[in-house]
């Protein structure tokens, strides 16, 4: 089976596609091998109006931008078919997670709810194959978190007989999943670590007024001085203290939290800017960090494998390094995939799961009530094999 994962995360950098082949019709028997994969960045337009639209969007506003980005979904679908002289009509499943807009985990009993924006119609409409969309709802409906996704993936794909291993992801949001050994019968855990690259994403954009994205090889924060008196003011946040399962998003840790942070510092110089880089990117290795001490360490861990858009950032997996040791971290590509394919990845298995009738949630770390089959199937030209 070939199938596309389709990923944009929180950090709004773009689209990653992955070409994955797809042989088994079991979590015994899948075997899977990475074509090729493509990302395409979203340049400054695209990324201010998703931002606007999470601040203050409106019916007319959403309505319309759910059909845009599911354009650009298909887009990037249709590139990494080009980028490996791969006919789109080859093609069985696309897995597409949409953009993440709105995530309200349960509370007090009350089912949390959660929002993607990426119309799936449109998709199967532009490339003629059938789509699998909105993986979260399902698990969200049982009483999940309907984070993290990528867990079941994780354990599927990752797992190996000798080593537990942790895979932490620091996207715009951190999230984590610490996989036993292969064969073991061990329960998983995974959650949101809390703040990935979202925090040091926005405050990089307000100190270059958009004309940078982000702060490429942590060269910024390498320039900043920590203010540790704020890291320690930030870590006092409740989200950090709540015990696994949970999860979070922008609207806890994203640009209207550094907008209140640059309203109460007001930084007025280039080194302000660069300190409050270098103590964003502290805060987001600090949490990680924490929960690898509270949450995973006594469990026992072997190894942690980096992925995502900040394991490109050597400041922040240095210094991510430096706290969690003597645990390793070692390079997510000695596994034979860049940092950021790995999502993309998932989201193709997950799409070949939905085929299969496999549910692929995991209860013990979303807090569902039971396994569940994820998403829902908007047909293509043709019947999906």
């Amino acid at each position: 089976m070939l199938t596309i994962g389709l990923m944009s995360g929180t950090s709004l950098d773009g689209v990653d596609a992955a070409l994955v082949e797809l042989t088994g019709d079991s979590v015994d028997t899948l075997r899977w091998k990475l074509i090729g994969a493509v990302t395409t960045p979203y340049g400054a337009e695209r990324r201010e109006k998703i931002l606007r639209a999470i601040e203050v969007g409106r019916a007319p506003e959403l309505s319309a931008l759910n059909v845009e980005i599911g354009e650009w979904l298909a887009d990037a679908a249709m590139a990494v078919c080009a980028a490996t002289g791969t006919s789109l009509s080859a093609v069985d499943v696309i897995g597409s997670h949409g953009q993440t807009f709105w995530h309200q985990p349960p509370v007090g009993g009350a089912r949390g709810s959660t929002l993607q924006l990426g119309c799936a119609a449109t998709i199967a409409e532009r490339t003629g194959v059938a789509v699998v969309s909105d993986f979260r709802s399902r698990d969200v409906a049982a009483g999940g978190h309907g984070a993290p996704l990528v867990p079941w993936v994780d354990r599927a794909v990752f797992s190996v007989p000798d080593r537990t291993r942790a895979l932490q992801n620091i996207g715009g949001i951190g999230n984590v999943t610490r996989v036993p050994p292969r064969g073991s019968a061990e329960r998983i855990l995974a959650f949101d670590t809390g703040p990935g690259n979202a925090l040091i994403d926005s405050a990089v954009m307000l100190a270059t007024d958009g004309r940078l994205a982000f702060d490429r090889d942590g060269l910024l924060a390498a320039r900043g001085n920590v203010d540790e008196t704020l890291v320690e003011e930030l870590l006092q946040h409740p989200y950090f203290d709540l015990a696994p399962p949970k999860s979070t998003g922008r609207e806890l840790f994203g640009q209207a939290l550094v907008t209140r942070l640059v309203e109460a510092l007001r930084p007025e110089g280039d080194q302000d800017w660069l300190d409050l880089v270098a103590t964003l990117t502290e805060l987001t290795a600090r949490s990680i960090a924490r929960s690898y001490e509270r949450w995973l360490i006594p469990l026992g861990l072997d190894e942690i494998v980096v992925t995502g858009g900040g394991a490109l950032n050597p400041v922040l997996v240095a210094r991510i390094t430096q706290l969690v040791s003597p645990v390793p971290v070692i390079d997510c590509r000695e596994m034979g995939i860049d940092p950021g394919e790995k999502e993309a990845l998932a989201f193709a298995i997950l799409a070949w799961a939905h085929l299969h009738g496999i549910p692929a949630n995991e209860p013990a770390a979303t807090g569902a009530s039971g396994p569940r089959v994820l998403g829902s199937l908007t047909p293509g030209a043709r019947p999906a094999r």
